[in-house]
């Protein structure tokens, strides 16, 4: 592991100026950083010298010279052979057990002959500010993925030495993980989509300061040689944008890592393929590479939203998206494991790195060429270039040609990063589960029997021409705003460190169209602020949520706060996601609920997985006419 690298014995390999200069900005962030997850950083003297901030990549740390080029010699060597590196994730709570489960998946690597690029999942305190959410990552320590020293740990173990590895490093302070990437010996990382608008709301920070944070990380990626994921097709996919609206927020995060100065062989986009409609998926690949700068394209399987309860089938659905990503001529492709639920054990995702690299190798590449794909392909760009017209103020139409290195040149960084933030915030960018709490929302997607999501008439982006967009002529009707007709207060939010809101954004909308009053607090909460606004708020029921495993340490404290206040008794508590982040727990968990109701969990109703959005609505109507509150007539004009 590097050692205490002073600054003069760094600049022999470069400067490193960008980095030095981050770090001393926001030394408050970085101490915050190395006190709250429990790592060394680099630290600065008072005559502003640093130590602890090792050379760039490429170096050797653990036996292993890391380099980001070594992903992209990988994505290289796809498109030679036609077949895509496997990107398979996994990463459990500490560095031993994620070496041990990543051993069985690196053997089956091994007997197949390949090389894969590994993502190890990260835990959820990733995603928050360290110097204001410190209670947060707290009560979230170590769920949902390894810690940043159990990167260290796993690193020193042999993490990356034969197969490389990336992180999850998204967030309000992205550039502070990739440092800590950098000094762990990671030879690559993910920082997670720079922009990522429609996750806006994933931490505690506003729009402008994730961007310009992202901005950051880009910058240190730059000067470090580390690879990058620069945006995300698949996360707005994921709650209901369109293929032409990711691909133009995509082309903008390009824009701002070329301004960060970022090599192109260094860059990669990620995206979803859905497995629906093989042209539709070829037509999206081909629009990203018509237009985008990157050099590598990371496809990532669309998963079920309520997966079936035949795994075999569900592996079906992955095996169609594989065959995708083939065709498509992806250079990088996530398999994943058929599982019930939360995190994959290493030999079910060895399994799904056999059968998508039996796809790979036993199906002939054919070069399909289809008018549809042309027609659905040209859909998607001048879509993009329409909303790239509008964001960026220009006066005439964009050729996706010129959406180059020189283009984005014309651009400081402040006024590229103004004209995003300001497209967010008018709803330019936008698409139906927008998460940013300062982020407009007003667009209404469907998505059709072809598998591809159009604009509902009249709810398109602000300020796109008509003619730019594709719309559904599926008779789609578009909710008005509720009457509240039935008593029953409803207060809804996420609790720990996690955004994932597209479940709970479901349950909302059933209890809104049943006619109750919705008070939605959205993602990342502690429990005790749920209830103290459940008390403010005069509520009857609050419903939590948490998708990473840490319902039996955070559900129990709404009540136990809610009993505070003395309303234990009054207020009805229901919850769902996921008990258990590990796929092997949950079945445990199930089975207790089955057999002694959710009482362990300190709530009175519990709706995981696959609950129909109904059933929530209709158990908690019948608890509250139990308790003497009968429906309410609507109101006569």
């Amino acid at each position: 592991m590097p050692g205490q690298t002073s600054e003069s014995e760094s600049e022999g390999n470069t400067v490193q100026e960008k980095t030095k200069q981050m770090i001393r900005d926001d030394y408050d962030y970085v101490r915050a950083y190395a006190r709250v997850f429990r790592v060394e950083m680099p630290l600065v003297a008072n005559d502003e010298s640093i130590t602890g901030l090792p050379g760039p990549y490429p170096r050797q740390v653990a036996g292993v010279v890391r380099d980001g080029h070594r992903i992209a010699a990988l994505g290289r060597r796809a498109r030679e052979t036609g077949m895509p590196v496997l990107n398979p994730i996994l990463g459990r709570n500490t560095a031993p057990e994620t070496y041990e489960q990543s051993q069985d998946m690196y053997k089956v690597a091994a007997d197949l002959g390949i090389t894969i690029f590994h993502f190890v999942h990260s835990e959820a305190t990733r995603h928050i500010d360290p110097l204001d959410g410190e209670e947060l990552i707290e009560q979230s320590r170590g769920k949902g993925g390894i810690t940043p020293g159990g990167e260290r740990e796993f690193v020193a173990m042999g993490g990356g030495s034969v197969h490389p590895v990336r992180i999850n490093a998204t967030g309000d302070t992205p550039y502070l993980s990739i440092i800590n990437a950098l000094i762990a010996g990671f030879d690559g990382t993910d920082i997670g989509p720079v922009i990522h608008a429609h996750f806006g709301g994933r931490g505690i920070k506003d729009y402008r300061t994730k961007i310009v944070n992202g901005f950051k990380a880009l910058q240190i990626c730059a000067e470090n040689n580390i690879f990058v994921q620069v945006e995300s097709h698949k996360h707005l996919n994921n709650i209901g944008g369109t293929d032409g609206m990711a691909l133009a927020m995509c082309l903008l995060a390009e824009g701002l890592a070329v301004l960060a100065g970022l090599p192109r062989e260094l860059s990669a986009l990620q995206m979803n393929v859905a497995g629906i409609n093989l042209l539709a998926d070829l037509a999206v690949m081909r629009a990203f590479r018509q237009c985008m700068w990157s050099e590598h394209l990371i496809v990532v399987p669309e998963t079920f939203q309520q997966p079936p309860t035949d795994l075999v089938a569900e592996q079906g659905h992955f095996a169609r998206m594989a065959l995708s990503a083939r065709l498509g001529g992806a250079n990088f492709y996530r398999p994943k494991a058929a599982e019930a639920i939360g995190i994959p054990t290493g030999y079910s995702m060895g399994r799904a790195i056999w059968a998508s690299q039996n796809i790979f190798e036993n199906v002939a590449f054919i070069d399909i060429q289809d008018p549809a794909i042309s027609r659905r392909r040209n859909e998607i760009i001048t879509e993009a270039m329409a909303v790239l017209r509008v964001a960026l103020s220009l006066n005439r139409e964009l050729d996706p040609a010129e959406i180059n290195p020189a283009f984005w040149g014309r651009y400081e960084v402040e006024q590229l990063v103004a004209a995003i933030v300001d497209a967010g915030k008018s709803g330019v960018l936008d698409c139906p589960q927008a998460a940013g709490w300062d982020l407009k929302r007003g667009v209404r997607t469907n998505r059709d029997p072809d598998g591809i999501r159009r604009y509902v008439p009249g709810f398109g982006p602000v300020k796109i021409p008509l003619e730019k967009l594709a719309f559904t002529s599926e008779p789609v009707t578009v909710s008005r705003p509720q009457q509240i007709t039935r008593p029953g207060k409803i207060l809804l939010a996420t609790v720990g460190a996690d955004a994932h809101v597209l479940g709970i954004n479901q349950i909302k909308e059933a209890f809104e169209k049943a006619g109750h009053e919705v008070i939605f607090l959205r993602g990342m909460n502690l429990p005790e602020t749920v209830a103290e606004v459940a008390a403010e708020a005069g509520v009857d029921v609050v419903g939590v949520s948490n998708l990473l495993g840490l319902g039996i340490e955070l559900f129990p404290r709404v009540r136990q706060r809610l009993s505070e206040l003395g309303l234990a008794e009054t207020i009805i508590v229901i919850a769902g996601g996921r008990i258990a982040e590990k796929e092997e727990d949950m079945d445990s968990y199930r089975y207790k609920i089955l057999d002694q109701g959710p009482g362990f969990l300190n709530v009175d109703g519990f709706f995981g997985p696959g609950t129909e959005p109904d059933e929530a609505v209709a158990w908690v109507e019948q608890k509250l006419q139990q308790r003497g509150m009968n429906k309410v007539e609507p109101a006569k004009n």
